[in-house]
């Protein structure tokens, strides 16, 4: 993002110069920076493979949250009974790696949804080796709808919203399924959005009741769409939406809040600001713009949900929209084509955006967990002090340090870092507390970090395990 103040050449100088002064603590040497897996990865990323899935999910003409449930052709239920077995598929072509269910919550009396019916989410989950109980999600929604919001018998063919989200889940599992991770890894294809966002709820609430550590939502809504409302044609540049304020804050936590700062470093906002990273170097010809707001105007998501329980959850999709093509009767009206047809998605683009999602989660589920209890002082001194708690070993086995990152409180993202090895503690020397906004990152023995930690409650990314 600090790029589109300073122009690229100017950005790359400034990075050099950082990592030059900054780079290391002394006698120690930093865990490489570059993963060449990554760009394995967002090689492995199929445009066609996600066309056919989403002509597959358009040809079920609509998935309404209440349209047909009984069909093996048509309606919801034929939807989410294809995207199971699509999971089953994957999960037998790497030996029986994820483990395929259903969650079915009953909703009735919602003024979308008047009459009791089974809201299903379909998830596949990926168990990491050494903390399965920490958990990245990717998320995308089944259900379609028309421009009446009951109408649950028309064609609605949702390519774009949100076929190509759904597609991105499931081309991601058929990619990261190939390989082993710490954290566990969740790919969820979610209903009940368009009526009231009830596949994020039943989701965030299940995981917050089973005491999931989430690191991450990636919601993926919207994803393939490439010519604005306002004429725009643009393949180069996604959005990311992050929540500031987490929700969920107390009174004593806004209090500190106040007095510390955090408002524009929630764990949703690091959390976009380390996908942010990932494009500049990962995604060919994609930047993401970090869009320091919860959704758009009035308007809604399934990581709303999350963030409504305290999980870091972000919103990934399509720079430019066209309201021609989303909610709208398939018809033609003075010359202008209304409906979300399968043209109105550019796959190549589409693919992008499910790289950045795949090496996103790869990164986060390779990484060591997110520092917990960071803590800063040094008022009225020439110095800055961080602390922070290590892991239990079991959970990181392969962790071999932290690094510091610091910017200045009107940069949108972290411009300076040192890293200073396996350490619970460091003094960053003749930096004064004022003037900057720190925060910390765990990083691999191979040099996959975790998500920036700002410290207080107002950063915190989740609970530190305990010994048993």
């Amino acid at each position: 993002m600090l790029r589109h103040v300073l122009g690229l050449k100017t950005f790359v100088v400034l990075s050099l110069f950082v990592t030059a002064v900054y780079g290391q603590s002394k006698g120690l040497r930093a865990p490489p920076g570059e993963q060449p897996v990554l760009h394995e990865i967002v090689q492995q990323v199929s445009p066609q493979r996600l066309e056919s899935d989403v002509k597959k999910l358009v040809k079920f003409g609509t998935r309404h949250t209440l349209s047909e449930t009984k069909s093996k052709t048509r309606g919801i239920g034929a939807a989410r009974a294809w995207i199971q077995s699509e999971f089953e598929q994957i999960s037998q072509d790497c030996d029986t790696c994820l483990e395929v269910k259903r969650q079915i919550w009953v909703v009735e009396g919602e003024e979308r949804i008047p009459g009791p019916t089974e809201i299903v989410n379909v998830l596949a989950i990926q168990r990491g080796a050494t903390d399965p109980d920490r958990y990245v999600v990717i998320t995308g929604d089944i259900d379609s709808r028309v421009s009446d919001v009951m109408d649950a018998k028309s064609d609605s063919p949702g390519a774009n919203d949100n076929a190509s989200g759904v597609a991105a889940v499931l081309e991601t599992a058929r990619i990261l399924s190939k390989y082993k991770f710490s954290a566990s890894i969740v790919y969820a294809a979610l209903s009940g959005e368009e009526q009231g966002l009830f596949g994020g709820k039943a989701m965030a609430t299940k995981a917050l009741a089973d005491g999931w550590r989430i690191d991450a939502v990636l919601n993926n809504d919207m994803i393939g769409n490439i010519q604005g409302i306002n004429g725009v044609i643009d393949n180069t540049h996604a959005r990311i939406f992050s929540e500031g304020t987490r929700v969920v804050e107390s009174p004593e936590e806004a209090i500190q809040r106040r007095f510390q700062g955090g408002e524009v470093d929630s764990a949703s906002r690091n959390l976009a600001r380390y996908i942010d990273r990932l494009a500049d170097g990962y995604i060919p010809n994609l930047d993401t713009m970090l869009i320091y707001r919860l959704d758009r105007f009035g308007r809604g998501g399934h990581h709303r949900p999350f963030n409504e329980l305290g999980f870091p959850a972000v919103r990934i999709m399509e720079a430019n929209e066209n309201y021609n093509r989303q909610h709208q009767d398939v018809r033609v009206e003075k010359g202008i084509a209304y409906g979300d047809v399968i043209e109105g998605v550019d796959f190549n683009y589409a693919a992008k955006l499910t790289a950045l999602n795949a090496v996103a989660l790869a990164s986060m589920a390779w990484a060591p967990p997110a520092p917990t209890g960071v803590k800063i002082s040094g008022a009225v001194s020439a110095d800055t002090t961080l602390t922070w708690e290590l892991p239990v070993r079991r959970t990181a086995p392969h962790l071999a340090g932290y690094r510091i990152y610091w910017r200045l409180t009107d940069s949108s993202v972290w411009t300076n870092s040192i890293y200073v090895g396996n350490v619970d503690s460091y003094v960053l020397k003749n930096i004064v507390i004022d003037n900057f906004y720190f925060g910390v990152a765990a990083v691999s023995q191979t040099g996959f970090e975790s998500p920036v930690v700002f410290p207080g409650p107002a950063g915190a990314f989740g609970r530190q395990v305990k010994d048993e």
